[in-house]
Formats: structure tokens, sequence, C-alpha cells
């Protein structure tokens, strides 16, 4: 859509967050709108965490058919929407929101787009074992879905923040039955779980740009029979994702996360299969400049 070809009729859909200057979001749906020759726009909202309320009253007001949800109101939105996915309920997140006609509907793409990524490069989660980095929102998201999938988890957090990572392990065993463990993330327990490790997610922002030359794991810990997949997607291709091709690990870049969520989100709000390699494009140029 350009600004000359919206209607009365045109679809608002976006993203709320703050901040919101640096989302890819808008480049990505709008192109794959114009290419999908679809009646629909993608506009950016800062919201700040005083006005949630409101903007999820001017949501149905306005009758905006979706939204994005970013930080810091992944949680806090969820009160105020009428129904929810079993997978974010259990979460207790939501990044996506879907308007039938003033009935809100809450969903986490993060997760199901995480997910996707894997399956897209032929890897299925299930019965694997998993070491994830980090104990914050993207692990979060990572987590359930990988534990609802059937795979067996380690979370390993720096000491400082050592009680989210209990604390999440702590959910997840309650959640889906399954045991997981959180341990310090030092270079012994590192050493240790990577040993056994079929797939490592650093679902962390160490190696973000601007910190490009930083990485969670030491070379010498990777191998050639792992899968690393990196949640940072600035750059597209970190330390860490660079040094695990360089011993012929199989690697999968933050990009395809954030893609196929967005994809995940266009189909719900629009009932249509996006174009992913558009999309794809369209962040990496965005990224690029």
């Amino acid at each position: 859509m350009t600004d000359r070809s919206m209607s009365g009729k045109t679809r608002v859909c976006g993203v709320i967050g703050d901040p919101v200057e640096h989302t890819m979001s808008p480049a990505m749906h709008n192109a794959a709108f114009r290419q999908m020759g679809l009646d629909y726009c993608y506009v950016p909202f800062r919201v700040k965490s005083e006005d949630l309320g409101r903007a999820i009253d001017g949501m149905r007001a306005l009758n905006i058919r979706g939204l994005n949800v970013t930080i810091p109101h992944k949680v806090s939105v969820i009160p105020l929407l009428d129904k929810l996915d079993p997978l974010a309920e259990k979460m207790g997140a939501v990044n996506t929101i879907v308007n039938d006609d003033g009935v809100l509907t809450g969903y986490n793409t993060d997760a199901l787009g995480f997910l996707q990524a894997l399956l897209e490069a032929g890897i299925e989660p299930g019965g694997k074992n998993l070491v994830i980095l980090g104990a914050g929102g993207a692990s979060r998201a990572v987590s359930f879905i990988l534990v609802e999938r059937g795979g067996h988890l380690l979370i390993l957090n720096r000491r400082l923040e050592l009680d989210w990572a209990e604390e999440l392990a702590d959910r997840l065993s309650k959640t889906f039955k399954e045991e997981v463990k959180a341990l310090e993330l030092v270079e012994a327990n590192l050493a240790r779980a990577l040993d056994k490790a079929d797939i490592l997610v650093n679902a962390t922002s160490v190696g973000m740009s601007p910190n490009t030359d930083e990485t969670p794991v030491p070379s010498t810990l990777l191998k050639p029979d792992l899968v690393v997949y990196d949640v940072v997607y600035n750059p597209v291709k970190t330390r860490l994702l660079r040094e695990a091709e360089a011993v012929g690990a199989q690697t999968i870049s933050g990009v395809e996360m954030l893609v196929w969520q967005g994809v995940l989100a266009f189909e719900m709000w629009t009932g249509v299969k996006p174009p992913a390699e558009l999309m794809r494009g369209e962040v990496i140029k965005a990224l690029e400049a």
C-alpha cells in the first residue's frame, strides 16, 4: 500500500511498544501487503506503559485489525484481552493480537516463529538435548515452545539473574511435567552441557550490535554436530554464528525467527500466506541500511 491508495476500506495493523523507532516490522509487512495486493497498512505506535489500556481501547474503537506487541507490554497487555491462545496463556506473554469485530485474542508468534525457523532448516527439536543461554523474554518464548515440542532443556544464565532462570525452569517443569534445570552460565557448566547438546540457542543479547565482537560461547566449545541458533538478528551473522560455521556446525540467524514470527502474524490477520522470502529480504535490507 502507498499512502495514495489508502481508502475507507484499508485495514490497519501495527506494533505497540516503547521504543518502536528501530522496528523492522513495518518494512517487512508493508512490502508483503503490496506484493499480495492486500488493502492493508502497518504502522508503528509508540505507547508508554501508563497508556497501554487506552491504546487497547483505541484498537477496538478504531477497529485496528491486528497488533504486534513488543517491550515493555508483552505481559501487561494480557488482562486487557478477551481471549488467549493456550500457548500464550502458559507462557504468560503475548506478542500478537487479532481483532475479530471487537474480540481481541492474544497469541505468541515469537515462540511459533522460533520453532518454524528450526523446522524450515530441517531440524525437529523433539527428543533433542537443548542448551539455552539467558532467561529473559526471548528465552521464555523459546523454552516454552521447545519443551512443549518434547525437547530436553537446560537453561544457563549469569549469576546475577540466576533466580530468573531457576524460576523459568520451575515453571516449565510444572507446566509440562518434564524436568528442566537451570545452572550458572560459566565455562565449566557450558562445556559439560555442550558435550551432550544437539542444539544450542543464544537467547541473550551478547553479540548484538554495536558489541559485535562479543560471544557468549568460547569457540573451543563449539563442535560440528551442533546446531547453533542465535536469536540476535543485528548483525545478521553474529560472532557466535561465524565461529560455529567455521567448525562446521549448522547455524540459524535471529533474522529467521523475526521473519517467521512476522509471517505467522500476517497470516492470522489476513488469512493469506505471505512471501517469507520477500519479508526476509526487506529485513536484511533494513539491517544493512
